[in-house]
């Protein structure tokens, strides 16, 4: 797949890209090496290959899931100016 000059043009009349004539056939060469790039890539045989989420076999460290603060959920309420049942009441502010 390859891009023509005025598609080049389109796009970046879409993208509200003020482009020159000059500067639109250098992003031509580059947007069509682009294509070039992936035809090349989606040419490669890659049947029985496991996908991978790292180019390294590493694995991350994880910490034990444990809980580490206190409830401080009496403090909390102690000190709001309006609470009932466990929950905090606010000012009603949309009629």
């Amino acid at each position: 797949m390859s891009l023509s000059l005025q598609e080049v043009k389109r796009v970046a009349w879409l993208a509200r890209i003020e482009i020159t004539d000059a500067e639109a056939e250098a992003a031509q060469g580059h947007l069509n090496g682009i294509f070039k790039l992936i035809e090349q890539m989606q040419s490669v045989d890659t049947e029985g290959v496991a996908p991978m989420a790292h180019a390294q076999d590493v694995a991350q460290r994880l910490r034990e899931d444990r809980v580490t603060e206190t409830d401080q959920h009496a403090l909390y309420q102690s000190i709001a100016p309006q609470v009932e049942g466990g929950l905090y009441l606010v000012p009603k502010v949309i009629e």
